[in-house]
């Protein structure tokens, strides 16, 4: 441990605090990835044969990413209490490459939206027609999960339009194709409030870390 001064002292636990806040983001953004991958209106997307691939991929990102985070802040924390600049260094370098991946992926998301909504509309009206003709019971699995998760009904959302037996036995339903939308655009907000709130926390991480560095560098000068 470094004699620092009150103020190096007030960076260095504002650095702790600042790791901790990290780790809770790293959390949240591999509980919306977990909740996409496990909540029921999207699980059957994971199962199915021919799923869309751009959804699957951004969940994935998602989870990996938060886990990743959790792991950086972790690093960060003891950095800082060890007050190890080869850590620290780590810290930074880490933090800038996991920034740099969100922000294109954040670019790459946002520019991809709409061919996300229409790859699952896609895989839905393909999924639905084969069910119609084959009657698998896989299809038939899928379909359930979608039409009961969304409260949706094939693609009018009227009964007569759609095997009764995977449609909840309601009025008011409806096409699944909108309710698909509508569900992704809803989702789409948190993903984003997720995202922009850790890239700002991201910011603040290395220009704390290289502060905090600089300053045990030059205590022990």
């Amino acid at each position: 441990m470094t004699a620092l001064t009150s103020w190096e002292l007030c960076i260095k636990y504002a650095f702790i605090i600042f790791n901790f806040v990290l780790s809770v983001a790293g959390t949240g953004m591999l509980f919306v990835g977990l909740w996409l991958r496990l909540d029921c209106r999207t699980a059957g997307l994971f199962k199915a044969e021919d799923s869309p691939t751009v959804f699957l991929t951004s969940v994935y990102f998602l989870i990996v990413s938060g886990a990743v985070i959790m792991v950086v802040g972790f690093l960060g924390c003891c950095g800082a209490i060890k007050e190890s600049p080869c850590m620290l260094g780590l810290f930074f370098l880490f933090l800038l490459i996991i920034f740099s991946l969100e922000v294109s992926a954040g670019i790459w998301g946002f520019s991809n939206k709409d061919r996300v909504v229409e790859d699952v509309k896609k895989f839905y009206n393909e999924t639905y027609n084969n069910y119609q003709t084959t009657k698998q019971e896989a299809l038939k699995k899928t379909l359930f999960v979608i039409h009961f998760g969304l409260n949706c009904c094939g693609h009018t959302g009227m009964q007569k339009d759609a095997v009764e037996d995977i449609c909840p036995k309601k009025t008011g339903l409806e096409s699944c194709p909108d309710a698909i939308a509508k569900m992704f655009n809803n989702k789409l907000h948190v993903i984003c409030g997720v995202s922009l709130g850790i890239g700002v926390i991201m910011i603040f991480g290395m220009v704390f870390s290289i502060m905090l560095c600089c300053a045990i560098v030059r205590s022990r000068d």
